[in-house]
């Protein structure tokens, strides 16, 4: 008797990888959704937790989509039709994001003026001795 090995083709293999990231996928966002009202009762640290983990998963979920527009083999066989759902969704995200980051910045400026005004900067981040008019605090963009 002879025992043989099966192999996968490759675009099984493909098909199963596809598979796993979906199940991986649908498995956080089921996690997110039930968590979402203890992490939003949760204190500030909760919140900082819950928040750069989310970023983290965006992050890498972004990276994921933009290899796959990088890829001979998606961006040949990719339907016109699944290009314009991910530009549409990714152009609210996107825009949804920008207007996030508006408002926050914003809020968190005027919060640290009015801090500021009425001296109740922590003067262990900040102090305002060393601080001269050329001396600002660090900001952190991507421009």
């Amino acid at each position: 008797m002879r025992w043989y090995i099966v192999y996968p083709s490759p675009e099984e293999s493909f098909a199963a990888h596809l598979t796993e990231w979906v199940k991986m996928q649908k498995n956080l966002l089921e996690t997110t959704k039930k968590l979402n009202e203890n992490i939003k009762r949760g204190d500030r640290l909760t919140l900082i937790i819950a928040t750069r983990t989310a970023f983290q998963h965006m992050m890498r979920t972004i990276k994921a989509f933009d290899q796959w527009l990088q890829d001979p083999f998606i961006i040949e066989h990719m339907p016109r039709e699944m290009l314009e759902e991910v530009w549409s969704t990714v152009y609210e995200i996107f825009t949804k994001l920008l207007e996030l980051d508006i408002k926050h910045t914003s809020s968190f400026r005027d919060h640290i003026l009015k801090l500021a005004k009425e001296e109740k900067l922590n003067p262990l981040l900040w102090p305002r001795e060393k601080r001269g008019p050329e001396k600002k605090p660090s900001l952190h963009t991507t421009i």
